[in-house]
């Protein structure tokens, strides 16, 4: 009886699952950086709002104390 050889190809192929959650987690990633820099930007919007009417009230207060010192004399 002659030697056989005999040769075996395994073929290991995955699903792509690890490739769909790896995907799903960047989007949440890309999506929650989107949210809080939109975030952050919406804060410095309202301090810089808040900042200026507090400097136009000073204004105001200002005109006024100058308006009063002008009829008192």
């Amino acid at each position: 009886m002659a030697d056989e050889h005999v040769t075996v190809v395994e073929k290991k192929g995955g699903g792509g699952a690890g490739i769909l959650i790896a995907l799903v987690l960047l989007i949440a990633v890309v999506i929650g950086g989107v949210y809080l820099l939109n975030q952050s930007r919406n804060d410095n919007i309202k301090t810089d709002a808040i900042a200026g009417a507090a400097k136009d009230v000073g204004d105001s207060a200002k005109k006024a104390g100058d308006a009063v010192e002008k009829t008192a004399e």
